[in-house]
């Protein structure tokens, strides 16, 4: 008996990745799938896109959790950074081989991804998807099937295992064809293009730029962290401040054991966070920004602070606004150049 030809889709959930896997699996191709998550989406739902969309076209889906290693290559990636902190060409290369390793697994013929030429500048155009294809190790087993028919025939195509007069010739952003598609392959359900990534956004990129040059290993948690609170710089020390009562529970739930926490005694206000050496000056302050964006109607304010529990005490004088401001990461940097 013939075995029937296996196949791995890198599936991200959106519209793209779902007309690809489709369109694979009408030509009766057996497929399963990969999704990866990390710190940097801010899609909402985007994992349970995923799982949704697997759900619906009826395929096996592995969900990876990028963590150490992605912020390594984050730090210095080979074909650099787009306008602020993404590397989207690295990012491509570092799923791709992940997926590579995965395919060997489940014994996949090759890999096929979503992407449609030229429809993001710096990593769909031409010479891009060349390159992601090179150094992931898939050259020759990498297909896009929305834009098969303006790229290289594959290996898996000249072999037979793909019949290249069944995939597509898409190019550009628009997002008309692939509209068209969906109705034509009765994909009904399929998420609005939302959100995106956030190393794409200029004020979470300084918040990133300011960690990784101010701290060597950096954690999932210190990641974390930067999508919450106002954010801080007084030489070593960081300082977060949360803006509403998610945020300080987010910071409870994500300090390490070496962070000092801050909150007003006796009046509504934030959860503050210091990291960094613990000086008497770097503990004022943090106890300051604490009271600065409490509820104080009062020039100086009663401030518990500790590691696990808040079991010490200062009162602190509430600061001008314009102090804090220019201590704030971004605000100060906005008009410097953002990478070195």
């Amino acid at each position: 008996m013939m075995t029937k030809t296996k196949a791995l889709a890198m599936l991200s959930g959106g519209l793209d990745s779902i007309l690809a896997t489709k369109l694979i699996i009408n030509q009766g191709i057996e497929v399963e799938a990969i999704n990866f998550q990390g710190f940097f989406c801010s899609c909402k739902g985007s994992g349970s896109n995923a799982s949704e969309a697997a759900k619906h076209l009826g395929v096996p889906l592995k969900i990876v959790t990028v963590g150490s290693s992605y912020l390594a290559m984050l730090r210095s990636p080979k074909h650099g950074y787009g306008k602020n902190m993404n590397p989207c060409v690295d990012c491509k290369i570092f799923m791709l081989k992940e997926g590579k390793k995965y395919a060997r697994q489940i014994k996949a013929a090759f890999v096929f991804t979503g992407e449609v030429l030229n429809e993001r500048p710096m990593s769909q155009h031409f010479q891009a998807l060349k390159t992601i294809e090179e150094e992931s190790g898939l050259k020759g087993r990498l297909l896009r099937p929305l834009s098969a028919k303006l790229l290289p025939e594959t290996i898996i195509e000249k072999q037979g295992l793909v019949e290249r007069n069944q995939l597509l010739n898409l190019s550009g952003r628009s997002r008309k064809p692939q509209i068209e598609l969906a109705k034509k392959l009765g994909v009904s359900r399929f998420p609005s293009p939302a959100g995106g990534c956030l190393l794409t956004e200029a004020e979470f990129s300084i918040r990133l730029r300011d960690l990784l040059d101010h701290k060597k290993h950096c954690s999932v948690g210190d990641v974390a962290l930067l999508r919450v609170g106002r954010h801080f710089r007084f030489g070593e020390n960081k300082i977060i401040v949360g803006r509403d009562e998610n945020e300080n529970k987010t910071l409870l739930k994500e300090k390490q054991k070496h962070d000092l926490l801050f909150e007003a005694a006796e009046i509504a206000g934030p959860i503050t966070v210091l990291q960094g050496r613990k000086t008497k000056k770097a503990v004022e302050l943090a106890a300051a920004m604490t009271a600065f964006y409490s509820d104080a109607e009062t020039n100086t304010v009663r401030i518990n602070y500790g590691r696990e529990s808040l079991n010490r005490s200062l009162t602190a004088q509430v600061p001008g606004r314009a102090e804090m401001e220019n201590l704030r990461i971004g605000r100060r940097i906005l008009s410097q150049k953002l990478l070195p």
